[in-house]
């Protein structure tokens, strides 16, 4: 019979734990390098998203590849001809030289890989949403806190100037108390497709392509292009949807600066819910309850075709964030810089002096981490909890109500059917 997660002794604050550890250096990193050592590393899921990963660390000892498509692995493996090559990474895990390792799969396969890595005492930078589950995101933050190895998540924009400095602006109190933040993007839409039927045609499955090894913990279902090489990330068993795709990125400043955590009440709406698919489009509203002395704040969530009220959709950028304070607003696309509004009251602002180090660039950041022990933006104890937080958004959705999520008790309280949402099953062999 397919596994849960065996829920031991999660730790019972596991935001807080995050926020301190995004500002600090390790404690006790598995195995210290000199700045000038290279590092052994293996890499999992080495086409698209995983080929900028592996160029991103191909200065250091690139040891291991893996992918379950013989095309794109024999491509990688042409420029790192002594790496040993593997299409399961339960495999490329059980070698022996590594140091590190970087998880570029899909989402259904980030948690199997990374516990794994990180029992085994390996470093690992792990591309976003960092699991699959709230569950996964919560044995990996207590796992990531026990160990103390360096973490990233693959946010490659947590540390953009422009965030940077939006952080900066929120934290000094540049527009008072933060009441409502707004979040918007137009995928899925012309990214992918969802809110579908599971497709009943059976293609072939493409020569060197290991389908099975690609269903990893997912159950059994045959071969079908809706779902791989790309289009996994609209279907429950394998992806996020779009909120696991781009609150990742555009929630990260919020989260951050804003301090989120604690008990959170979440409502989503959208289509009528799909077994199979997540939706065409979801509004999601995050209420946020006093956390110190930061005021209460509700934070709306905007994908697909819908679109916020006429103020608020003429400020917000696509792709971007609003924020509203009791002094004034923030505007910002990803990517981009904060725009203080209404411009003319904050024509003549200088804002604090910038305060927060700036990156050596996302991947440098953990290979010096993995050397040295010191600081990455992303580490697994900040991205766990953040994570766990933009997943509720699904759990709200698929329930078809407004759930109340208590992360010291690691359940929803007012809907005990949406707690089997934060979880899932593996398939035997898959179990973490």
């Amino acid at each position: 019979m397919p596994a849960r997660i065996n829920r031991r002794g999660f730790l019972q604050t596991s935001t807080a734990l995050g926020i301190a550890a995004s500002s600090g250096p390790l404690l006790n990193p598995a195995r210290v390098l000199g700045a000038n050592e290279r590092l052994n590393i293996g890499v999992i899921g080495v086409g698209g998203r995983g080929a900028s990963d592996l160029a991103g660390v191909a200065h250091e000892n690139i040891v291991a590849l893996c992918d379950v498509d013989e095309g794109r692995l024999s491509a990688a493996a042409s420029k790192h001809a002594s790496a040993k090559k593997y299409v399961d990474y339960r495999k490329l895990l059980e070698q022996d030289d590594l140091d590190a390792v970087v998880v570029a799969t899909p989402d259904h396969n980030h948690a199997p890989a990374t516990v794994r890595a990180l029992r085994r005492g390996l470093h690992v930078y792990c591309e976003k949403p960092l699991t699959h589950t709230v569950a996964e995101a919560r044995l990996i933050t207590e796992l990531t806190a026990e160990k103390k190895l360096a973490t990233q998540m693959g946010t490659q924009n947590h540390e953009h100037p422009g965030y940077l400095r939006l952080v900066e602006l929120l934290q000094s109190g540049a527009i008072g108390n933060v009441k409502e933040v707004h979040v918007i993007t137009d995928r899925p839409g012309r990214w992918w497709p969802q809110g579908l039927d599971r497709p009943t045609d059976k293609p072939p499955v493409p020569a060197g392509f290991h389908w099975d090894l690609w269903l990893g913990p997912a159950s059994e279902r045959d071969y079908h292009g809706a779902y791989a090489p790309f289009k996994w990330r609209g279907w429950w068993d394998f992806g996020c949807g779009a909120v696991g795709d781009m609150a990742i990125h555009l929630m990260d400043p919020t989260f951050w600066a804003l301090e989120l955590g604690g008990p959170v009440k979440v409502t989503s709406k959208g289509p009528a819910p799909n077994a199979h698919s997540a939706p065409k489009w979801m509004e999601t509203k995050f209420e946020f309850g006093k956390r110190g002395k930061l005021a209460p704040v509700d934070v709306y969530w905007y994908e697909g075709e819908v679109k916020p009220r006429e103020e608020i959709a003429k400020e917000l950028p696509m792709n971007g964030s609003l924020f509203i304070g009791d002094k004034g607003r923030i505007a910002i696309a990803h990517g981009g810089n904060p725009m203080l509004l209404p411009e003319d009251k904050f024509a003549d602002f200088k804002g604090p002096d910038s305060y927060l180090p700036t990156s050596p660039g996302h991947h440098q950041q953990w290979i010096d981490a993995c050397k040295v022990g010191s600081r990455t933006g992303s580490p697994f104890t900040y991205a766990g909890p953040f994570t766990e937080v933009v997943l509720l958004g699904n759990v709200a959705y698929r329930v078809g109500k407004t759930i109340e999520f208590d992360p010291e008790a690691m359940k929803v309280a007012n809907a005990p059917k949406a707690n089997q949402y934060l979880d899932k099953e593996y398939r035997k062999g898959w179990e973490i």
